[in-house]
């Protein structure tokens, strides 16, 4: 097996590219010689097609319309290969940016249409050795660069309280399906709340872990750093179900740390709440996008751990207003030079590459540029000034600030067990219309991540639980943790919960009824 040589031409570009100054005899020169170093490189092909192998065959269906009326489902399936787990006889959808082999995967995006991978995703083999059936993948947005629905390749998401309104993104087809009961739970993938914002938009349960406790083996990157993998369930005692199935080390992803432990987020879940201490953060609130309205039920939701024993305290964190621009220049640049020039996997790290899925996106991303999301040019156009103009600098002072960000809300969980805000500013709204403005589409597909991102740059556990209505409308609270403290976080959720009492389904006039009598 040979590589691709470069011709005299592509030195010539590449020398531009590095600055360098070469006539046409040095060209010549240096191809000869780039010809024989890439002789390595036809070595490793032919070592790595030893190791291949071809996809499974995986039985899977394009859903129409009249099956599909949130636009959530991307590929239908029923895959099981294992019995009496913990997971037997639940379905699950599978954000379409996770590898499930032999079915296709689209992450939302013309530049990866057509691809089909050949592995499973870690957390795909979890599952269905947990005794899962993968029902299928969930639509997501447009390589994932949205907190709304609607720059999926295939057409917005719908919310299912609201058909009319967004479903919230990246993973909002999962959260879709999950609070429309079509599935008992599904996966979702959270690089600037995207777990978060669909379950708090949908009324269901998201939990963003702690950075590395899951697996993101498998999964299609933005940003090495900011990278989770998570559940979005109807209830916490699920999502706890579900990440004792998908957590723990893999031995393939770089963002584990070698001595992770993994607790066991089910026992604990009915031990109460007693003195447990809980720090409402002032700086979440009162954002110039915030409805009151959401703000006031978050802090009335909050005030509610009282009633199990719980203390309640407002605590500030001036940082929290200052952490989103640390996460914004890094998921630009980390973006842009990892997702997009990187062909989704960059170099320079350790663990499994999916050099397939490099090549493919490699190519068609090229391909079909034009009609990549206007979120993701601006990540491009952006991050590339970012990375070539500034020479990366930017990115390594933001990197160089993440342990301030950390640090701060490290103080606040000295005195307070978990912290408390609202997922999102504001309810759902609607979704947009197809010849919307550039600046508006830019604006309601990434205005409303304020309080979720932060935490993924910090990696502390997040979890979003619907807290109450607004005009009939779900609202989300976000339950923040000590990192590799999930079941803290989880306990409070579930102790919340109980407090709550049961949350309206967004199912038909089930749902109808229950936001007026709720509303």
């Amino acid at each position: 097996m040979t590589v691709i040589r470069p011709n005299d031409d592509a030195i010539g570009s590449a020398a531009d590219h590095y600055g360098l100054h070469f006539d046409a005899a040095t060209r010549q020169e240096f191809a000869g010689l780039v010809d024989g170093a890439l002789g390595s490189y036809d070595v490793v092909d032919d070592l790595y097609a030893d190791e291949s192998f071809s996809a499974p065959s995986r039985d899977h269906a394009t859903p129409d319309a009249s099956d599909n009326p949130l636009g959530a489902w991307y590929v239908t399936t029923s895959i099981s290969t294992a019995a009496g787990g913990p997971l037997t006889g639940r379905r699950v959808a599978i954000k379409d940016n996770v590898t499930v082999a032999g079915v296709p995967m689209m992450n939302g995006s013309r530049s990866l249409e057509g691809f089909v991978p050949t592995r499973d995703a870690t957390v795909v083999t979890r599952l269905l050795d947990a005794g899962a059936t993968v029902a299928g993948k969930a639509v997501c947005e447009d390589l994932c660069f949205s907190g709304s629905s609607f720059t999926p390749a295939t057409g917005p998401v719908r919310n299912p309280w609201d058909p009319d309104r967004e479903a919230g993104g990246s993973s909002g087809g999962s959260a879709a399906l999950v609070a429309a009961g079509d599935v008992d739970l599904a996966i979702g993938g959270d690089q600037g709340g995207s777990i978060r914002i669909p379950a708090a938009f949908c009324g269901v349960v998201g939990h963003k872990p702690t950075f590395g406790l899951v697996p993101y083996t498998g999964a299609f990157p933005i940003e090495r750093t900011i990278d989770h993998l998570g559940p979005i369930t109807r209830t916490v005692e699920d999502a706890a179900l579900l990440l004792s199935v998908i957590a723990g080390r893999d031995g393939h992803d770089p963002r584990q740390p070698d001595n992770l432990v993994v607790d066991d987020y089910l026992s604990t879940l009915d031990s109460g709440i007693d003195g447990l201490r809980v720090g409402v953060v002032s700086q979440g609130f009162g954002h110039a996008i915030s409805q009151p309205e959401v703000d006031d039920a978050v802090r009335a939701a909050a005030h509610r751990f009282t009633e199990a024993g719980g203390v309640v305290d407002e605590v500030s964190v001036p940082w929290h207003l200052h952490a989103f621009h640390v996460w914004n220049v890094i998921a630009t640049d980390g973006g842009a030079y990892q997702m997009l020039d990187g062909n989704g996997y960059g170099l320079n790290a350790d663990g499994l590459y999916d050099p397939e899925l490099m090549a493919y996106f490699a190519q068609h991303r090229i391909q079909h540029a034009d009609a990549l999301s206007e979120t993701v040019k601006l990540v491009a156009l952006c991050g590339h000034h970012g990375v070539t103009a500034l020479g990366g600098s930017s990115y390594g002072k933001a990197r160089n600030l993440v342990p301030r960000a950390r640090a701060a809300y490290d103080a606040a969980l000295e005195s307070y067990d978990v912290l408390v805000m609202p997922t999102l500013p504001y309810v759902a709204s609607e979704l947009p219309a197809q010849d919307v403005d550039r600046v508006t589409y830019v604006t309601k597909a990434l205005g409303m991540i304020a309080n979720t991102a932060p935490f993924d740059v910090t990696g502390h556990p997040a979890l979003s639980v619907p807290a109450g209505l607004v005009n009939g409308l779900p609202v989300g609270m976000m339950i923040i943790g000590k990192r590799f403290d999930d079941a803290t976080v989880l306990r409070a959720g579930h102790a919340f919960e109980q407090i709550r009492g049961a949350f309206p389904t967004a199912t038909g006039q089930q749902a109808t009824s229950a936001r007026l009598s709720l509303a």
